[in-house]
């Protein structure tokens, strides 16, 4: 797998992400794949992917910095969103926000596999 093509197929992930185009998550999502290091299947990803924007509306990915080098990938995420209600255990309950996530992702057969994710907690601390 060559770094550009794995770094088209995470952009296109990202791109069905923000428009919630669920259908299409089988085309970057393995059957298997583990979410900080639970294995929680691709159902169980999108369960979770859906609860994200349930509980976020305004909820958008915009990638800031990508390392390629199959079969693993580096992203630096940034978000800018209004969490409705309690959010990583803050009371946000509808104020704007902005934060970074920090996930890396092994990939099996271009597919994401494994994923590690990271958000920066402390930065939505200090906002509220």
């Amino acid at each position: 797998m060559m770094k550009s093509n794995l770094a088209n197929i995470y952009r296109g992930y990202i791109a069905r992400l923000n428009t919630q185009d669920w259908s299409k998550l089988e085309q970057f999502v393995h059957e298997d794949v583990s979410y900080n290091e639970q294995r929680i299947g691709r159902e169980g990803y999108r369960e979770m992917l859906e609860r994200d924007f349930d509980a976020i509306p305004d909820l958008y990915f915009d990638i800031q910095l990508l390392i390629s080098d199959p079969p693993y990938l580096a992203s630096r995420l940034s978000f800018n969103c209004t969490p409705k209600g309690t959010f990583l255990g803050l009371r946000v309950n509808g104020k704007r926000v902005s934060f970074t996530e920090n996930v890396f992702y092994a990939f099996r057969s271009e597919k994401i596999w494994q994923v590690w994710s990271v958000i920066d907690k402390a930065a939505i601390e200090a906002q509220l």
